[in-house]
């Protein structure tokens, strides 16, 4: 079975960040994805998705991402359900992401000029010893390593050998 979703849209509000008692970053957003179609009066609706990060992509969706901000969204659907202070059952439904691109922001400076995603795909055994390492581990590099594919003028062919192509 397959639960995987991607979303592309604005964040609708800032981020609301809290570090649990346990220790764990939890990040919550909104984010407003448009439809493909328009209504009666010609307009493009918008969807408001829910989402929910943790850890070290929490961190840097706290860090990172302001509202207005185009993001594609990559996680899962999860739903979950429980008792408000009434007594009455809340049912929530949500995309618990793993996978932030930052696309474009409201602010025009180099630092989000450069290419911006972030995630934190490891492999689920590992989660629990890496949450010390979280801020080293999910974030971009930061030393320019340059095109290992353009030659030193940047013009021409590539020179590579059938025994360096995966396939």
């Amino acid at each position: 079975m397959i639960n995987s979703v991607a979303l592309s849209g604005r964040l609708a509000k800032e981020v609301k960040y809290q570090v649990t008692t346990s220790g764990v970053q939890v990040a919550r957003f909104t984010l407003a994805v448009q439809r493909s179609f328009k209504d009666k009066n010609g307009e493009y609706q918008a969807d408001f998705i829910n989402i929910i990060a943790f850890r070290g992509t929490a961190q840097i969706a706290n860090d990172r991402l302001n509202k207005g901000d185009l993001c594609n969204i990559h996680g899962r659907m999860q739903s979950r359900q429980f008792e408000n202070n009434e007594g009455q059952m809340v049912y929530l439904t949500e995309v618990v992401t793993d996978d932030i691109q930052l696309i474009n922001t409201g602010r025009n400076n180099e630092e989000t000029q450069q290419q911006n995603n972030f995630n934190n795909q490891q492999p689920q055994q590992q989660r629990g010893q890496a949450q010390n390492n979280q801020s080293q581990g999910n974030q971009a590099p930061n030393s320019p390593q340059g095109n290992p594919f353009s030659n030193s003028n940047g013009n021409g062919p590539i020179d590579i050998q059938d025994d360096d192509l995966p396939f």
